[in-house]
């Protein structure tokens, strides 16, 4: 027996596409015997091409039904060529996908002033609103989910004309009102953990946050020595930590689905036990962040929504509307904070169609009551798959060990940004209350909803430092909206932990300087060449809009490099995951992945394109040049820089700032 062709044809409607291969599929060569998963082909005995040999050769055509959507095999029975079986193949799959495109849906315009969300939703996504409906604030959540995947496609399928948020002052501003605020910051996720940094350092501050101040979409985890650095900088005390800590896993896994790899791509579990192994109370972490503001005399604005930003000379003056009661709001800082995350209308306006590039539409929920020989919850799973290509996406999963008895699920894919396919959240969810069975043995019903975690978490395939921008007059993005993350994990919390005192200081330096102008404060980013050169992984894990790729094809891809990862030394993977990753480490790796699958550069061709594999080549050339700046400096620069600080501050702070950032930027 002999596997001929594997195909993935893109809908959740198995039955139907095994009607139409038995009842409409027609072929020249051989009988249609009908079978219960598709059919037969058995070749004609009186056929003038065939002999009586021929004539008892078989294909046998079957599908099956897996993460939502449809698989197709053919196998030939025996060694022996079937009539005419390459054209059957090539006909096969000319015909079923022409008959099963792509397809790309987009949720209904709905109007909730005539029928709750649930009712709403419920012919469309029918198990989305079914656990929707058995979790404490479902009805509330399912509302934001939808606007946010309303908003981002909104700002996906219109990025030529972002929205005007960001007004240079037309005239002479008025000098007499003073900034009531230093720093103001929009976004109550990851802006308060910066602004409390901020606060401690003696800075007036306001947080402005659209939900209640607390309320997380997702789980936040990272491992000891990367939350290390909030200790460090006094933001946090050991017992705080401590305290904020839901579960500490023994070890986390890393596996990718292999059924359909060749033997020398399959895989074995890859163990990263000090990777996203620390569990965080992320509403714990939220209010002692709130407390830490409110010691520092900053004051707090929740539920109240930015409109627009006028930039004057000596301040910027913030238009905010206080949601519940609609009160228009103006406050004026001496710089304006975007910690709004994916969406953030400042970011559309900096950047336009160049704001993101890439992104992972994650979904996922709190969870209790899964059988203890379903899953011990001593571990994690921080990178799974359980099957391939579905529908346009590699679906994968994380599953991360919270408080008590409760699991923390997410399910996510790397998506490029295209106007006809933004990424869908509803009809991930949809996907993720289907198809969490096959992934983890469980029953549904008996599992405890807690709350739903979702958004979309926003990449940028960056060739340099400086082709984003960041920053504007009084103005600078952190976090998401400044595209933070890392390209493999897409860890937006991690990644602005592990760069928070360099964007602290830096900023910090700027503030005492009155150095808030764009070009000055594009110098605080946290862009690590070692970083941007990973981001053709996540490209190579991206299937194209509209095109089709063998279903197999990206955990062929992941196995291959996860596998040389599984045989190095476990700091290897550690340093890799974690943003770490040198010039030589990177270089021996990908040259042993060249090695172990000589067809990886080309299937990154395919799938990126020309212009992002040369774009890559650039990526790559910036972090080899960033490799022999570390060998000629880091030895010496440093402590030069440091000996320096009295005299070059004072004198010259902008280009003390300039150098500091470089000096951040070696042992990336």
């Amino acid at each position: 027996m002999r596997e001929l062709l594997y195909l993935e044809i893109p809908t959740p409607n198995t039955k139907g596409v095994c009607q139409w291969l038995q009842q409409v599929w027609q072929i020249e060569e051989g009988d249609k015997i009908i079978t219960p998963d598709g059919i037969r082909l058995k070749a004609t005995a009186d056929s003038s091409a065939l002999n009586e040999a021929i004539a008892d050769r078989e294909l046998s055509i079957f599908v099956w039904s897996l993460q939502r959507t449809t698989y197709l095999k053919i196998f030939r029975w025996g060694e022996q060529p079937f009539p005419q079986e390459k054209k059957i193949c090539r006909q096969l799959t000319t015909e079923i996908q022409k008959q099963f495109p792509p397809h790309y849906p987009a949720p209904p315009e709905i109007d909730l002033s005539q029928q709750s969300i649930f009712e709403a939703l419920a012919d469309d996504y029918p198990q989305t609103v079914k656990y929707f409906q058995k979790m404490p604030q479902g009805e509330y959540d399912l509302q934001r989910a939808y606007w946010w995947e309303q908003r981002w496609r909104q700002s996906v399928r219109s990025p030529q004309q972002p929205k005007q948020v960001l007004f240079p002052s037309s005239g002479s501003s008025d000098t007499s009102q003073k900034a009531e605020f230093d720093l103001i910051y929009i976004g109550g996720a990851l802006g308060a953990i910066h602004a409390a940094t901020m606060a401690q350092k003696g800075y007036r501050v306001l947080l402005v946050e659209r939900l209640a101040f607390g309320r997380m979409n997702r789980e936040w985890n990272i491992s000891r020595d990367e939350f290390q650095s909030l200790i460090d900088i006094g933001l946090f005390t050991p017992e705080e930590f401590e305290s904020i800590i839901t579960r500490e896993y023994v070890d986390g896994f890393n596996k990718f689905f292999d059924g359909n790899n060749p033997a020398h791509l399959k895989a074995p579990v890859l163990h990263t036990p000090t990777v996203l192994n620390i569990a965080i109370d992320t509403s714990k972490l939220l209010r002692l962040c709130g407390e830490k503001l409110r010691e520092a005399g900053a004051e707090i604005y929740d539920q109240t929504e930015f409109i627009r930003a006028d930039i004057e000379s000596e301040a910027v003056k913030v238009q905010l509307v206080h949601l519940p009661g609609k009160a228009a709001k103006e406050v004026r800082g001496r710089l304006l904070i975007d910690a709004m995350g994916t969406a953030s209308p400042i970011a559309w306006q900096l950047n336009g169609i160049q704001t993101f590039n890439s992104v992972c539409p994650t979904v996922g929920a709190i969870v209790e009551g899964f059988a203890p020989e379903v899953w011990d919850s001593t571990y994690g799973d921080v990178l799974n798959s359980h099957g391939d290509i579905s529908r346009g996406r590699q679906l994968i999963w994380e599953l991360f060990p919270g408080e008590g008895d409760e699991l923390t699920i997410y399910l996510f894919h790397y998506h490029e940004v295209h106007p006809d396919n933004p990424g869908s959240l509803l009809e991930m969810y949809e996907d993720f209350f289907t198809i969490l069975p096959e992934y983890r043995r469980c029953d549904l019903e008996q599992l405890t909803w807690k709350k739903p975690t979702f958004g979309y978490i926003p990449g940028h395939f960056s060739v340099s430092n400086q082709d984003r921008s960041v920053a504007w007059e009084r103005v600078l993005a952190i976090g998401d909206a400044a595209s933070l993350q890392s390209p493999l994990i897409f860890t937006g919390f991690g990644s602005l932990v592990r760069n928070l005192p360099r964007l602290t200081t830096l900023l910090d330096k700027a503030l005492k300087s009155d150095l808030l102008d764009g070009r000055s404060l594009g110098q605080i980013r946290a862009y690590q060449s070692n970083i941007a050169v990973t981001w053709l992984f996540s490209k190579g894990m991206m299937v194209p809009t509209w095109q089709t790729l063998p279903p197999e094809r990206i955990n062929s891809m992941l196995n291959t490099f996860f596998g040389l990862l599984a045989a190095e030394d476990p700091d290897v993977a550690d340093t890799f995951i974690k943003d770490r990753t040198t010039w030589l480490m990177f270089s021996r790796l990908a040259l042993k992945a060249a090695r172990k699958n000589p067809r990886l550069l080309l299937w990154i061709w395919e799938m990126a394109g020309s212009k992002h594999l040369l774009r890559w080549l650039g990526s790559y050339a910036s972090f080899s040049v960033d490799a022999l700046k570390n060998l000629a400096f880091a030895s010496w620069f440093p402590g030069w820089l440091n000996q320096s600080q009295s005299w070059l501050e004072s004198r010259y702070p902008a280009l003390w700032l300039r150098l500091l950032s470089f000096r951040y930027r070696l042992h990336q």
